[in-house]
């Protein structure tokens, strides 16, 4: 595909993840509160579920994945619940500086990447926008296998950068604060960030 077509895609794709959102507010709601520790792990879901999405919709797969109504509903609860989860451990969590703090099994890796994943599956909204958008640049009939990893890498680097810049800038802003109480503010103003962020994606 051109280089055109490419740039294209690339400044529409980093707009919408850029534009505020659960993802942008899960981020930020969670580095308020933790910093950057397991941010690499909490964006590679966003990632790989953008990238699934994409795949879904270059591959003519769309129809099908529309009719998968129940397994959309399973996934995506699971990515509410696992928010309101993380929301509830930093409502509770200690008023400690972020240095002092142990990682906790909420705040694993593992459950981190798989938890922003479930959210990124059980929003169709994401495939619609992939829809909509792959056209404009391309003709989906006549992808090319190098266009499609073109394309895949645009949003490996695009997403990660606009996610982890909000995670990085919150994450500062946290350092700034000194008293208990401050951070305590601090966590319960995240903690209702992401439980917000949580209803958002359970009422689409």
């Amino acid at each position: 595909m051109t280089l055109y077509a490419l740039a294209l895609f690339g400044l529409v794709y980093a707009l919408a993840v850029a534009t505020p959102g659960p993802a942008v507010a899960a981020v930020v709601a969670r580095s308020l509160a933790f910093g950057m520790r397991g941010s690499p792990a909490f964006i590679a879901g966003f990632l790989i579920g953008d990238l699934t999405w994409f795949t879904v919709a270059a591959t003519g797969l769309a129809a099908l994945a529309k009719t998968a109504y129940i397994a959309f509903v399973v996934v995506k609860y699971a990515g509410v619940a696992y928010l309101l989860y993380l929301s509830y451990r930093m409502w509770t969590s200690a008023a400690k500086p972020i240095e002092s703090e142990e990682v906790q099994p909420s705040q694993r890796p593992t459950r981190l990447f798989l938890g922003s994943l479930a959210l990124t599956l059980g929003n169709p909204k994401v495939m619609v926008f992939f829809l909509a958008l792959l056209p404009t640049v391309v003709t989906l009939e006549t992808l090319t296998v190098s266009g499609f990893f073109e394309i895949a890498a645009v949003i490996s680097v695009s997403l990660p950068a606009v996610l982890g810049g909000y995670g990085y800038a919150a994450a500062r802003a946290r350092r700034l604060l000194k008293s208990q109480r401050a951070i305590r503010v601090m966590n319960r103003g995240s903690a209702s960030a992401m439980a917000g962020a949580a209803i958002v994606v359970a009422t689409q």
